[in-house]
């Protein structure tokens, strides 16, 4: 461009003429050189400001994309923070039995250690099946962590959004969508070890048996490996939305720098 514009300054003042069908048009040469050089200064600085557009565009597509990760990771602190305390609390002794998710006995089972009561050898048989089953759950609550790790790692950017800004227990409905199935199956055996370890199925069976000898009742025999294993993920569930609902409504359990930033964002929605 700087060559062009000095062959400019050197050249002569001649015309050249143009016939077009009825005119004659006359042009100075320089003319004709300046307006070239013109135009392609004009064409130049177009092609550099599509370029620098460019550069801003993709600079903040990737602030956006950014962002949206920090809300990810945010969101996968939070429930990893949720998930320790959680199953740190349940998996001590009395953390089902003493805490909020202490495991009662199902309604028609509360009626059959109603009457059991009466008859000798089960007259605290309520209180030391309701023992038993909770220490069973507390024991599996130490394998919570890993399978809830494994989920929350698998959590996307698309879900981190969606999360972020849904409910009070967005993360742990997520959660549970993702865990429940290889939780119960993971709880379940621990369970059942437990409870036979503890006595707890053979003193069940006794008391069904002997229940189910008493005139006029309705026989039973309802699966309490089943019911206790799912009475443990409840618990732990409800421990993690627990914990979940503290660190969106009180800025105070937003341990880290991540959490303040995201979930500043949700206070306000």
């Amino acid at each position: 461009m700087v060559k062009a514009f000095l062959i400019l300054t050197l050249l002569s003042d001649f015309e050249l003429i143009f016939a077009s069908t009825n005119k004659t048009y006359k042009m100075n040469f320089k003319s004709i050189i300046l307006f070239a050089f013109l135009t392609c200064t004009v064409l130049s600085a177009n092609a550099q400001a599509d370029k620098l557009f460019n550069k801003i565009k993709k600079g903040a597509g990737s602030i956006g994309t950014s962002k949206n990760s920090d809300i990810a990771t945010g969101l996968r602190q939070a429930l990893d923070q949720g998930v320790s305390k959680g199953a740190d609390a349940l998996s001590l002794k009395d953390g089902y039995l003493k805490g909020a998710y202490k495991i009662l006995l199902p309604n028609e089972v509360q009626q059959m250690t109603s009457k059991l009561k009466q008859v000798p050898g089960f007259t605290n048989i309520e209180n030391d099946l309701i023992e038993k089953f909770n220490r069973a759950a507390e024991d599996a609550a130490t394998k919570a962590k890993p399978i809830f790790s494994k989920a929350i790692t698998s959590m996307t950017i698309t879900d981190a959004m969606n999360i972020l800004m849904g409910s009070d227990n967005s993360a742990t409905t997520y959660l549970e969508s993702s865990t429940r199935t290889a939780l119960f199956n993971e709880f379940k055996p621990v369970v059942v070890n437990s409870l036979n370890t503890s006595g707890a199925l053979a003193l069940w069976k006794k008391a069904a048996k002997a229940y189910n000898q008493l005139p006029l009742t309705k026989k039973m025999n309802p699966d309490m490996e089943v019911y206790v294993s799912n009475k443990a993920l409840d618990g732990m569930f409800g421990m993690v939305a627990s914990e979940e609902l503290k660190i969106r409504k009180d800025p105070v359990n937003r341990t880290t720098q991540i959490l303040k930033d995201v979930f500043s964002k949700q206070d306000k929605k």
